[in-house]
C-alpha cells in the first residue's frame, strides 16, 4: 500500500510539473500542432507572407557588374552588332583594297566594291530570312541540306567547275560564280548536331552504327572538297566536325583516334603537293632560303603593310602595298590592309569584334536548353571564329599561306552570304533561349 502511494505521487508530481507535459497533453498538442501546420506538412504561412515561388526563368537580375558578360540578352544584340559593324567594315576596306588593282585591269575602282555591297544586301535578306525560321525546321531539313552541299561540291569536278589558284573549287554559270564549299560548311554546322542528337538516344550497343554513318558522311564532305585540292576549306570542316562530335558526346578514345588520322592525312596532302610543299618549307626556315623567295613575296609584304600601320595607321585609302604590291590585297590578305591603313588600334578592335561574335555565341549556347541549338551555335562559333583566327594566322606569318579569307570581310560573293546566313541561323537558335524568347516575344522580333 505504502508503495502504492508512493508511486501515485511521483506520477501526481509529474502531471503537475509546468515544464513536463504528460502522454496526453503531448499527443493533444502534436494533433494542434498537425493543424498549424496544414496539410502538407509545412508551417502555415502567416498574414501578409507569401509562399516562395520558384525562380524566373528569365529573370535578369542577377547580371550586374563584370556578370553583365554573361547576359543573354547583351550577347543577343551585341552579336548583331558585331557582325553587321564586320560587314560594313569589310565592304569599305573591299572598296580601299581593291581599286587601284581594278583601274590596273582597266575597270572602274567601284566595281569590286559594287560587287561586294550586293552581295552584303543578298546576304543580310537571306540572313534576316534565317533568322525567322524555327529550330524544328533546321532540324528537320538538315539531312536535305547536307545532301544538296554535296550534290553542288560534286559539280566542281564537271565542265561548270572554275579552277581558280590551283584550286577547282568553284562552279560558274554564265558571269555567276558560286564556290559550294561555303555552303557545305553551314550545311554541316546544321546537319552533323541533328545527327549526333538522334545517335545519343539510342541505347549503348546501337550507337557505333550511328557514329559510323555520321563519319562516313562527313568523311565524303570532305573528300568532295579534297577532290577539288582545296585544303584550307578542309581544315575548317575539320574544326567544324571536331565541335559537333565533342559537344554531341562521341566516345574521347574514338575522337583521339580519328583526331590523329586526321593530322596523318593532312601531313599527305602537304607532303604530296609541291606547292603546299613550298609553303610549308618557306614558313619553316622563315624566308631565309633564297630559292623560296618568290613563295615568301605574299607574306613578306603582307608584313611589311602591316609593319607601316604603327599606331593609328596611314589612313583609309593611302595604303602603298595594295598597289599591286600585296597579291589578295582585297580577299585573303585584306587584314594586312587594314593593319596598314588603321593601324594597331584599327587591327585590335577587328579581332574584338571576332572575340564579341565567338563569345556571344558560346555564352548563349552554355545556357541554352535546347540541345540542337546550343550544339549548332557552337559549330556556327568554332567556324567563324576559327577561320577568321586562321586566316590573321596566315597574315602576320604565323601559319603558311593557305586560302582561307576572312569571314564577313574579304571580298567574295560565297563567303560573304553563307557567314551573314549563319549568323541568321545563329541568331535563330539563340532565341530557344528563356531570356532571349521571352524578350523576342515581347517585341514580336
Amino acid at each position: 500500500m505504502a508503495d502504492r502511494s508512493s508511486r501515485g505521487r511521483r506520477a501526481s508530481g509529474r502531471a503537475g510539473k509546468p515544464g513536463r507535459p504528460t502522454r496526453a497533453g503531448r499527443s493533444s498538442g502534436a494533433r494542434e500542432s498537425s493543424k498549424a501546420r496544414g496539410p502538407a506538412g509545412g508551417r502555415k504561412p502567416s498574414a501578409g507572407r507569401k509562399p516562395a515561388a520558384g525562380r524566373d526563368e528569365t529573370d535578369l537580375s542577377d547580371y550586374t557588374g563584370i556578370r553583365g558578360l554573361l547576359n543573354p540578352l547583351w550577347c543577343y544584340y551585341g552579336f548583331r552588332l558585331a557582325v553587321l559593324a564586320l560587314t560594313c567594315f569589310g565592304v569599305v576596306m573591299v572598296f580601299s583594297s581593291s581599286s587601284v588593282t581594278m583601274i590596273s585591269y582597266g575597270l572602274s575602282p567601284w566595281k569590286q566594291a559594287l560587287s561586294q555591297g550586293l552581295y552584303c544586301v543578298i546576304g543580310l535578306l537571306f540572313g534576316a530570312l534565317a533568322l525567322r525560321l524555327p529550330v524544328e525546321l533546321y532540324r528537320k531539313a538538315s539531312m536535305g541540306v547536307v545532301v544538296v552541299s554535296i550534290l553542288l561540291q560534286l559539280l566542281t569536278l564537271t565542265p561548270l567547275g572554275i579552277e581558280i589558284n590551283g584550286n577547282k573549287g568553284w562552279i560558274g554559270v554564265g558571269s555567276v560564280t558560286m564556290q559550294p564549299a561555303e555552303f557545305m560548311k553551314l550545311a554541316l554546322c546544321i546537319w552533323m548536331p541533328a545527327a549526333m542528337a538522334n545517335v545519343a538516344k539510342r541505347k549503348a550497343g546501337d550507337r557505333i552504327k550511328g557514329y559510323f554513318v555520321v563519319g562516313a558522311v562527313f568523311l565524303l564532305c570532305l573528300g568532295t572538297v579534297m577532290l577539288g585540292g582545296d585544303l584550307g576549306t578542309a581544315i575548317i570542316m575539320l574544326l567544324i566536325g571536331a565541335a559537333a562530335f565533342v559537344t554531341g558526346g562521341f566516345p574521347w578514345k574514338w575522337l583521339f583516334a580519328i583526331a590523329t588520322v586526321m593530322v596523318a592525312a593532312v601531313l599527305f596532302f602537304v607532303f604530296s603537293s609541291p606547292n603546299r610543299m613550298r609553303r610549308v618549307l618557306a614558313f619553316s626556315t622563315l624566308c631565309s632560303d633564297p630559292n623560296s623567295q618568290p613563295t615568301c613575296y605574299q607574306p613578306t609584304h603582307s608584313k611589311y603593310a602591316m609593319a607601316s600601320g604603327g599606331l593609328f595607321g596611314v589612313g583609309i585609302g593611302n595604303s602603298r602595298e595594295k598597289w599591286n604590291y600585296l597579291p589578295e590585297a582585297h580577299n585573303d590578305f585584306i587584314f594586312a590592309i587594314i593593319g596598314e591603313e588603321t593601324g594597331f588600334v584599327g587591327a585590335v578592335i577587328v579581332l574584338l569584334l571576332f572575340v564579341a561574335v565567338g563569345w556571344c555565341m558560346i555564352v548563349i549556347a552554355v545556357k541554352n536548353k535546347d540541345r540542337y541549338a546550343s550544339m549548332v551555335s557552337v559549330c556556327i562559333a568554332v567556324w567563324i571564329v576559327g577561320q577568321a583566327a586562321v586566316n590573321i594566322m596566315v597574315v602576320v606569318d604565323l601559319l603558311p599561306v593557305m586560302g582561307v579569307p576572312l569571314p564577313f570581310v574579304s571580298a567574295g560573293g560565297s563567303s560573304l552570304v553563307m557567314c551573314l546566313i549563319a549568323a541568321g541561323v545563329a541568331t535563330s537558335m539563340m532565341k530557344e533561349q528563356p531570356q532571349i524568347k521571352a524578350n523576342a516575344l515581347a517585341l514580336s522580333l
